[in-house]
Order: C-alpha cells, then sequence, then structure tokens
C-alpha cells in the first residue's frame, strides 16, 4: 500500500462527484460571498456565552454545529439547551457535505464551515437556541426557540466521551480547566437516558447502525474500521432528535410552511414480517412502528451476534428518507423515529434543508415575512432529497473502492454474508465481520434481503467501485 492508491481514490471520488451531478469544487460566486458573512450584532441577541457549553463530535470534526448545555436545580424540570450555529450562505448546489475516503467536499467553503461559522472552542458565536424542559420521564413540558450569544468552553469528542461515561477510558483533559464539566456530562447523559426511554415508549426504531470507515493516509488504505454506536452518539442523537422535532413545531405554531424529513410506511413490509418470522418473531401484516420495535428489542437481547445484520436488512426494507415541503397545518411522520413534524434543523454547515430551516427560524423569530414560500420550499425539498441519494452514492462508491483496493490480495476467500438489496437490478451481499458490501454475480437465485449465505470473493475493480462475489 502507499500514497498513490490515496491519489487514485482521490481521481474516483472527484470523478463521480461529477458523475452523479455534484460539483468537486466551489464556484467563483460560492467563494465571491465569504467577505460578506459576518457576525450579527450582540446587542440584538441574549448573551448566554456563561452556560457550561460544550460540543460532542467525531475525533477529526472541524465543522462543529452544535453545543449543548444543561440547568438542573433539583426541584423543578431539567433545562437541556441546544446552540446551533448560525449560518447564511448559498449552498445550493450540492445541498450536502460528501464524505469519502480520501478527501471531503464540503458543503461550505472551509473559511465558513470551520472557522467563521463553526462554533469553535473558545470563540464566540451567534446560535439559534432550541431551549426543551424534560420532566423526569423523559417528557418534554415546555420548549423555545430563540437567538443567543454563546461560548464553546469545551470541544470533545465521541470515543473520548463514551469511553469516561462507560469507565473504560480516562478522565477528560478539559475536566482540569473547565469547572464542572464532568457533572454537565454526567447530566447530559442522565437526561439523554430518559430523552431515549420515552422515544422507546413511542415506539422509536433502535438498529444496529455499523459503518465501513476506510483509514487512509499517504501510505494508502491503512484498515477498514467498523464504525459503531456509543454512548456519546447516542446523548448527542437523542438530544439532536428532540431539537429537530421541537424546531418543526415551533415553525408550525407560528404558520410558517418548512421542509420536513419523512421516512414513509414500508413498502416491503411483508418482507419484514417474514423476516421475523424466521426468527421466530410475529408482526402484524400493516406496517406497525411500535410491534417492529419490540421485534427489534427481543431479537437484539436474545441473539446479539446476529442483531447487526437482522438490523442492517431492516433498515434496507424500510426505505430511504426524504425531504417533503409541508404547510403548517401538515404533518408528515418518520416511521423509524415514531415521530411526527419532524424536520432537520440542527447542522447547517453541513446540510443545506438545515440552512433553509435556520432562515425560516430567524424570520418566525423576528416576526417578519418567510423567506420561502410553499412553492419554491417544495422545489428545495426534491432538490436536496435528489442530491443527497447523490451524495450517498458517490460515498458508497468510495468506500467500496478503498475497499476493492484493501481485498484486492485477498480473490477466492470466502466470507460469511448476508443479502443487503435484491431486485431487477441485482443482488448485493454484506459481510458479516466487515461491513463490506458487493455484488453477488453468482448463484444469486432465490435470494433475497435478509438471506445468509456464503460468497467468495470473485474480483475487485477499484476504479469503478465494483467488488464481485459468487455464492460458494
Amino acid at each position: 500500500m502507499n500514497g498513490s492508491q490515496k491519489h487514485e481514490l482521490e481521481r474516483i471520488a472527484r470523478e463521480a462527484m461529477r458523475a452523479h451531478g455534484l460539483e468537486p469544487d466551489f464556484s467563483a460566486a460560492a467563494r465571491e460571498q465569504i467577505a460578506h458573512v459576518g457576525a450579527p450584532a450582540a446587542s440584538s441577541i441574549r448573551d448566554l456565552r456563561s452556560l457550561p457549553w460544550s460540543s460532542i463530535d467525531n475525533d477529526d470534526s472541524r465543522d462543529l454545529d452544535q453545543l449543548e448545555a444543561c440547568a438542573d436545580d433539583g426541584a423543578s424540570p431539567t433545562r437541556v439547551l441546544v446552540a446551533i450555529a448560525e449560518v447564511d450562505a448559498h449552498a445550493g448546489a450540492n445541498t450536502t457535505s460528501v464524505y469519502t475516503p480520501a478527501v471531503v467536499f464540503p458543503m461550505l467553503p472551509l473559511e465558513l464551515s470551520t472557522d467563521r461559522t463553526s462554533l469553535n472552542e473558545g470563540e464566540d458565536r451567534a446560535a439559534i437556541v432550541i431551549e426543551m424542559v424534560v420532566d423526569g420521564t423523559g417528557t418534554l413540558v415546555d420548549s423555545d426557540v430563540y437567538r443567543a450569544l454563546v461560548h464553546n468552553h469545551a470541544q470533545l469528542t465521541y470515543s473520548a466521551v463514551a469511553a469516561w461515561l462507560d469507565g473504560s477510558g480516562p478522565a477528560l483533559a478539559a475536566f482540569g480547566r473547565v469547572d464542572g464539566l464532568d457533572q454537565q456530562l454526567r447530566l447530559q447523559d442522565e437526561i439523554a437516558t430518559r430523552l431515549q426511554a420515552q422515544r422507546d415508549e413511542e415506539g422509536a426504531l433502535d438498529f444496529d447502525r455499523s459503518e465501513l470507515r476506510p483509514v487512509v493516509d499517504d501510505r494508502g488504505v491503512r484498515e477498514l474500521r467498523t464504525e459503531t454506536a456509543n454512548r456519546a452518539k447516542e446523548l448527542i442523537e437523542n438530544f439532536m432528535v428532540a431539537a429537530n422535532g421541537v424546531t418543526a413545531r415551533f415553525l408550525g405554531a407560528k404558520g410558517l410552511s418548512s421542509i420536513r424529513r419523512v421516512v414513509r410506511s414500508p413498502e416491503r413490509w411483508p418482507r419484514i414480517v417474514e423476516l421475523a418470522a424466521r426468527h421466530g418473531g410475529s408482526l402484524p401484516p400493516a406496517p406497525n412502528a411500535r410491534a417492529l420495535q419490540q421485534f427489534l428489542k427481543t431479537e437484539r437481547a436474545t441473539a446479539p451476534d446476529d442483531y447487526a445484520d437482522l438490523s442492517l436488512s431492516v433498515i434496507k426494507l424500510l426505505g430511504r428518507g426524504e425531504y417533503v415541503a409541508e404547510r403548517a397545518t401538515e404533518s408528515s411522520s418518520h416511521f423509524a423515529l415514531a415521530a411526527a413534524s419532524y424536520t432537520h434543523s440542527t447542522a447547517p454547515n453541513r446540510r443545506f434543508p438545515d440552512l433553509v430551516t435556520q432562515r425560516l427560524l430567524k424570520a418566525a423569530i423576528a416576526q417578519t415575512r418567510a423567506p420561502y414560500q410553499l412553492t419554491e420550499l417544495t422545489r428545495l425539498a426534491e432538490h436536496c432529497t435528489r442530491q443527497e441519494d447523490a451524495a450517498n452514492k458517490v460515498e458508497r462508491l468510495t468506500k467500496k473502492a478503498a475497499a476493492a483496493l484493501f481485498l484486492s490480495d485477498r480473490i477466492g476467500e470466502i466470507f460469511d454474508a448476508v443479502v443487503t438489496g435484491a431486485g431487477p437490478k441485482g443482488t448485493w451481499v454484506r459481510l458479516c465481520k466487515m461491513p463490506i458490501e458487493g455484488r453477488l454475480e453468482r448463484g444469486a437465485e432465490g435470494l433475497d434481503v435478509g438471506d445468509r449465505l456464503r460468497a467468495r470473493l470473485l474480483s475487485t475493480d477499484p476504479g469503478r467501485g465494483f467488488i464481485d462475489f459468487g455464492r460458494a
């Protein structure tokens, strides 16, 4: 393995971006507006810099979209505050950051996303604050949305926070310079647990979402790492899910149309029922999130070694999420989250729908005319869904290209695998020990999503992201 592999992956990524209608480089117009992006006047918003704000993100994240802080006096429900970076820049071309193993294509120029509009440690920043009051059962009893000035006192990482919370890692270095940070994280973890319990009660689905993350440096593809959920990621996920729900309801209450994130009722529910029966479970004939949740919980507890493959199969059968524009009085549902009136609002440096939502929030807070009407929001929602699909294809292809390079000297080996896709265009399988997906070129007859098999690696083609298997 050598540096030429990294250059090859960069070339593949750029070609894939163009092939799927995405722009690998910023236009002159996009760079032109950098000079015009400035901070709002501090006098026009609340000053919340003294709150114990901190960020928790990936080890290599530089575009920090949100901060968290909690307040609990022990006598009343706990206040949870989520601060979202204020961003106001054009990002309608790709509509999302695209993450590939060798290169990242950010939605916004780095001068913005990692500097002026990033909630960096030690910096004062303007933000949209979503304040939530959570009682002892995890029920949201009150909420508000407003603008404020915030200050990130500690930039933390998922891996370090999770290890410390679990008792498997050392105290964080930030504890020595930020008074009370350890108690703050314990409180956030406790509230997130309450929120998760309430989501479980409402029927939210809990999946094993392991992902392939090729580790690439100047020496080439060094490792195929499997990224899994951890306690810190679950903490942030629960806060973000709650904040996104508050945002959608806030805009609805103000009479503004908005872009919602939905996962519709699954069309392949009969196959999910069949899959559950094969594992000894029973699901009703009509889609039912709560029944599916209970089945998945049982399987996680009784067959943990097989749960990742089952979870992946169900995710594939549920279908993809999409963006839709809705009037304030409408309410689409998110099947997997068991949530109605749900939007994306917490990552404006990385996703255009979140930036659109932020502009709507600013108008609602200022009681000014909405910057978008339903017709334009409909067009934007359709465009964002298309571009997100394209970005997902680029990310999958480039991960497979990296995996193909890594596996190129293992042709002929046999692996345990599970079917992840089956249709007129072909059958795809994913290896059980490594989250690597490839096409089943031989022996696909009679197989469907969720079926187990032994697959022999037949060939790899990194340039096209092809990893081909045959049924062994």
